[in-house]
């Protein structure tokens, strides 16, 4: 109606070609390796432990609290 090209069929082929390439990426892939991506590694656990303990502290402070007792002013 407004001229505008057909690109139905451009769309099918860059479609297979993306679902080709998926299964071909799904197939190589090994389970383990996908799950090393997801999971904390032991150095990743630690400095999450050190940030959180840094965030407990920096809280604690700011309410007053020093080595589990609170500050009287």
């Amino acid at each position: 109606m407004l001229g505008l090209p057909d690109i139905e069929p451009m769309q099918q082929e860059i479609i297979e070609k993306i679902r080709e390439k998926t299964l071909a990426a799904i197939e190589t892939n090994d389970p383990t390796q996908l799950m090393k991506l997801f999971m904390p590694t032991n150095e990743q656990f630690k400095s999450m432990e050190s940030l959180q303990m840094s965030f407990w502290e920096a809280m604690a402070k700011s309410m007053g609290f020093t080595s589990g007792t609170k500050e009287t002013k």
